[in-house]
């Protein structure tokens, strides 16, 4: 059964139901969505961005406040991976929240606690991949170095190698297709190793030095210019991410290119919207989480004690300190998890089922439920919930559509979903459909980003009953 005819993509298209001064914002909006992506390239440079922008807008650290009036807008951060903007609404914590959850790390190669090796006449760095990639789509790539480094003595470095154009880049190379047959011939998980993503760093020798001598002059540069030493990695974040800008892409300008939009376009278009949230019902938050793409792990992860330890804060500085009234306002929340879908590439037709996979330019996609095969992994959204978020988009004019990953059995994946469905609150997915999800360079179309800042911005500032 084909999905649509041509009548109706045309009326599901959010380009056609823009008018020209809406079109004119989202291409604004998607001009400063691009400053975004290329200053925030990890989720610590994220983090950073966002409590910035807030700072500007008003927001105050909530660890300087004791009380809350209507209105009052603060910020909170922990570990420089994790931040929430909060607004305090008319009623009080108990009675619930509305929340807006996106993440703001993409997969990505980091670098092994001993990474610098010599092979060949080459200096090579070790890495080890985060996140689900295609491991050949990382080859022959420029690539950037970014993140800290903590020495014996405490002291932090910050380290960001080749976003500018004067600096220079590391690569990991491709083998020639001269001598690939074999490469091949192998199925594609299976032609490059994770242990084969080596990074290129140098091939010049140090002229005192006989025991791996390429190696020696990278070491030397690292400890002059940077005044890190070789043990000091084993003390440190490093994330290689490509090299190259975010761009608009087509002729017509009507999309975005670049890296990181699983989940920055998310995490960009939230900011966006609860910066012109003003007293809002029920107290808004714009969670920005780390740790999505490998489980929602760890202490920055949400499959943690993070939002019950923020809830808890909040409570506290409000004169609430009864552990009951913590679990009735998470259990009386409402929530988005803003998140991607996969958008239906023409050019693999054989995974889709178009009725109810998402399309590039037809608005936000609402996701009753993710996992993998028969739900798996899934919190599957309340359709009493999403009638009410349904009310509210037709209301706001927010064009968006529903969406599935792909055919059943073909695959899978997991949003934050279900560690927000497990406090009891009221969950879906809710966000921007993607070509090229996980690679290097990810495409949005900019109707789509605009219709989920505005999704976002209704959905904090008041949700119908």
């Amino acid at each position: 059964m084909e999905y649509q005819d041509k009548g109706e993509k045309l009326q599901r298209n959010a380009w056609i139901r823009m008018d020209d001064r809406e079109v004119q914002q989202a291409y604004d909006l998607s001009k400063e969505y691009l400053g975004f992506l290329n200053q925030a390239r990890t989720e610590r440079e994220a983090i950073a961005y966002i409590i910035e922008k807030a700072a500007q807008e008003g927001f105050v650290n909530l660890d300087s406040q004791k009380g809350f009036t209507p209105g009052q807008k603060l910020f909170y951060t922990s570990r420089q991976k994790v931040c929430a903007l909060i607004v305090i609404g008319e009623e009080p914590l108990e009675k619930g929240v509305n929340w807006v959850v996106s993440h703001i790390d993409s997969p990505r190669l980091d670098l092994k606690g001993r990474p610098l090796y010599e092979a060949d006449g080459i200096a090579l760095l070790k890495t080890h991949y985060y996140g689900g990639i295609k491991k050949y789509q990382w080859l022959a790539l420029p690539l950037a170095l970014h993140g800290v480094v903590v020495k014996a003595d405490g002291t932090r470095l910050d380290i960001c190698l080749g976003e500018k154009e004067e600096d220079p880049v590391l690569t990991i190379s491709d083998l020639l297709p001269h001598l690939a047959k074999e490469q091949m011939e192998k199925k594609m998980g299976e032609a490059i190793s994770g242990e084969g993503l080596n990074a290129v760093i140098g091939n010049r020798p140090e002229k005192e030095t006989d025991q791996n001598p390429i190696k020696a002059y990278v070491a030397r540069l690292l400890k002059d210019k940077y005044g890190i030493e070789e043990d000091d990695f084993t003390t440190a974040e490093l994330e290689l991410v490509p090299a190259f800008p975010a761009r608009d892409v087509g002729l017509d300008a009507s999309m975005v290119g670049g890296y990181g939009q699983d989940d920055r376009v998310s995490a960009f278009t939230a900011l966006k919207a609860i910066l012109e949230v003003e007293k809002p019902e029920k107290t808004a938050i714009c969670l920005f989480a780390d740790k999505e793409e490998i489980g929602s792990t760890g202490n920055t992860g949400l499959d943690s004690l993070m939002i019950e330890n923020l809830m808890v804060e909040l409570l506290q500085r409000s004169g609430e300190k009864d552990y009951f009234t913590l679990r009735r306002s998470l259990s009386a929340s409402h929530a988005l998890s803003a998140d991607v879908n996969a958008a239906v590439d023409p050019n693999y037709p054989d995974v889709w089922e178009k009725m109810n996979n998402s399309f590039l330019a037809n608005g936000v996609v609402l996701t009753k439920f993710t996992g993998s095969r028969g739900k798996s992994g899934s919190s599957d959204a309340n359709p009493e919930f999403m009638g009410r978020v349904r009310r509210l988009f037709e209301e706001n004019q927010v064009v968006w559509q529903v969406g599935e990953l792909g055919k059943v059995d073909i695959g899978g994946g997991g949003t934050v979903a279900q560690y927000l469905a497990r406090y009891g609150m009221e969950v879906v997915d809710c966000g921007v459909a993607l070509l090229g999800m996980h690679s290097p360079f990810e495409v949005a179309s900019k109707a789509d980003i605009y219709m989920a800042y505005k999704a976002y911005r209704a959905f904090l500032q008041e949700l119908p009953e």
